[in-house]
């Protein structure tokens, strides 16, 4: 073969790099005496405080623990099977026993609290997995061809051969027996309504988030085989449209006729993401979740599932909160006279008098142009961080404050999410130009200047971007076990009740825009709280964010549609404010009684990540821990919050 001068001089010169680099290889790899660092400018030595540099033992196995949970999760996809919470059982049951086989004296301080957090989750997720099953025993009778279903998709996960006909033959049994029960159901509507109609409500609503699935479990069944069999797509092919037109219907009859669930006046934009689809864009915003399509001003679709006092008490054992639901509502009345106190004065100073929502109005009134919010937006992110310097409150790393971006929110999003929501990006809530006048007006009162104010800095820096972005590189692995709202959510409430001592709202305007969040986050749990304990209807919620918190009727439906209708954690509304508290008193004890600068306990408590708070504080105390560690600390002992009395020890 002829080679030419040119190529010949190429392979020299590869043969010689390739040399080259197999020689820097081996001198990389081979051991040389320590080099001290270059210490920075003063001649000291130092670590370097922008890396991880924690060492649990127990981080690989909750690594491990969490990568197989999430491969479990994928192959037992059928959220309403047997077998997935049977599996999930075992699985929880093998880790407790393997974690009961770690030496827990052996671990150094990392460990021990990786030890007792991940003791704590495994035990709720176990408790879990029996509330889930009574719920699906409770709505069971709307959806007894579950089986059918879940029978075929198991065996086509586990590799089976199809028997075509007879799969045909299950799905017009299953289409008899889904328009025969809608018939019986129908015929059932007209009779008086049971002394239970608002159990039923829920149950026929839960039943046809359901059937939802059922059917997307069935049309992933059939599009599997369809056209790669064709004996398959002959004997299937009408059993299965016909299968998924009653499955359909069945699902809008249980939502609007037995739920009572009004029609959306329109189908959804195309434009917006669907429930459950990914969007391409990583999910990294705190308050993103989303629901079916809703309806201005109606309220019928706001059904939720009160989960009683029991699960209450296990949720807040759960989250490490040692008190009462009925005690924590009292917490949030008390703090809610004194906002009222202060919403006074404030509208004095304004020439209102006592009557703070005079005051209010005005502040609603104080927004941008269309057009200018975003504008808006940088400029208050802006004067947020200058703040934060200015005081050196935090760290904040440099990529941090390049990287932060910024979107605009659906205006189908905006009837679930009448507000911001942040982390590295913030989505902007305001008006579009579909929208009704009235609509319009509601958004951008709103989201006034004075409410943005308070907004900002909660969503991005020094909140919830600069929260995600210190979360992402320490003790990561931490919030992949399972991070709780208390943390992420009350990160964010702890600045708002931080910078309001530190008089970062200036006028009378800013400080009522400061105490209208305050409110509603006391609102969130007076409202949230009654509601599962079945003291509060949604109508009731809807109406008491009106009349007591000044919420803008349209703002308050989303605020209520988006507490309780499932998405979120029956806790999470409440721990906006309960976690703010919580880190609020642990500041005090070591911030005020001078142990530690603002500045190193908020960057400590950071790169803890999100984890639960009263974790957190074994941390940075140095607590004693044990192998059953269990929730000793009263937070609102000490009274270290406005308004509120300390609850006794």
């Amino acid at each position: 073969m002829h080679i030419s001068r040119a190529m010949r001089s190429t392979r020299r010169r590869a043969f010689f790099f390739a040399l080259l680099t197999t020689f820097l290889l081996v001198y990389a790899s081979s051991p040389r005496p320590a080099q001290p660092s270059a210490p920075p400018s003063g001649g000291k030595t130092t670590t370097d405080d922008t890396i991880d540099q924690s060492n649990s033992p127990l981080r690989p196995l909750i690594e491990r623990f969490t990568e197989d949970r999430s491969v479990l999760g994928r192959y037992y996809n059928i959220a309403v099977a047997e077998d997935r919470r049977e599996r999930f059982r075992r699985f929880y049951a093998e880790w407790e026993s393997r974690l009961e086989g770690v030496n827990f004296g052996s671990l150094n301080r990392d460990g021990q609290i990786d030890y007792v957090l991940f003791h704590h989750v495994l035990e709720h997720a176990s408790r879990q997995l029996a509330f889930q099953a009574k719920d699906e025993v409770d709505s069971s009778s709307y959806v007894p061809f579950s089986a059918t279903i879940v029978a075929l998709e198991e065996s086509r996960r586990n590799g089976h051969s199809v028997d075509s006909k007879n799969a045909a033959a299950s799905l017009a049994r299953m289409s008899v027996q889904i328009q025969d029960l809608q018939k019986e159901l129908a015929k059932n509507l007209k009779n008086p309504p049971p002394p239970d109609a608002g159990h039923t409500r829920i149950n026929a609503n839960r039943a046809a988030d359901e059937v939802e699935t059922l059917r997307k479990t069935l049309h992933n069944w059939f599009a599997f085989y369809n056209e790669y069999d064709p004996l398959f797509t002959w004997w299937t092919s009408e059993s299965y449209k016909k299968a998924d037109s009653a499955l359909e219907e069945y699902g809008r009859f249980l939502r609007h006729d037995v739920a009572g669930v009004k029609k959306p006046s329109k189908e959804p934009n195309p434009q917006s993401r669907p429930t459950g689809e990914p969007s391409g864009e990583r999910e990294d915003a705190v308050d993103t979740h989303t629901t079916r399509p809703a309806t201005a001003g109606d309220t019928s679709d706001i059904i939720g599932a009160p989960i009683g006092r029991e699960r209450l008490l296990e949720e807040l054992k759960y989250e490490m909160i040692p008190y009462t639901p009925e005690a924590l509502i009292d917490v949030a009345n008390q703090e809610f006279a004194w906002c009222e106190n202060e919403m006074r004065r404030a509208s004095n100073e304004m020439v209102f008098g006592d009557d703070w929502k005079k005051a209010l109005e005005k502040v609603k009134n104080m927004y941008v142009e269309p057009g200018k919010q975003p504008q808006l937006i940088r400029d208050l992110e802006q004067e947020a961080e200058a703040f934060i310097d200015q005081h050196d409150l935090v760290t904040i790393p440099p990529l941090a404050r390049e990287t932060w971006r910024m979107q605009m929110m659906s205006p189908e999003r905006q009837l679930v999410n009448p507000f911001f929501t942040g982390g590295e990006t913030i989505s902007v809530s305001y008006p579009t130009a579909e929208m009704t006048y009235e609509q319009k007006m509601m958004s951008m009162r709103g989201n006034n200047i004075p409410f943005s104010r308070a907004t900002v800095f909660h969503e991005l820096i020094p909140g919830h971007e600069l929260q995600l972005f210190m979360a992402d590189r320490f003790h990561s692995y931490r919030a992949a076990l399972g991070s709780t709202p208390f943390t992420v959510e009350g990160w964010s409430l702890y600045w708002e009740l931080l910078l309001w001592d530190m008089k970062f709202q200036k006028t009378p305007e800013d400080r009522i825009g400061a105490l209208f969040w305050r409110m509603h986050r006391c609102a969130r749990i007076i409202f949230s709280l009654s509601f599962h304990l079945g003291k509060m209807t949604p109508d009731e919620c809807v109406n008491f964010l009106v009349e007591r918190g000044g919420h803008e009727r349209e703002n308050a439906i989303a605020e209520v549609r988006r507490s309780v209708a499932g998405e979120y954690g029956p806790l999470y509304q409440a721990a906006y404010l309960l976690g703010g508290m919580q880190l609020y008193s642990l500041h005090s004890a070591l911030v005020g009684s001078g142990k530690m600068t603002n500045r190193a306990f908020n960057d400590a408590v950071l790169k803890e990540n999100m984890m639960p708070i009263e974790l957190i504080r074994a941390s940075l105390t140095g607590q004693q821990l044990s192998r059953d560690y269990a929730t000793t600390w009263k937070f609102l002992a000490s009274g270290p919050i406005p308004g509120v009395q300390p609850l006794p020890q």
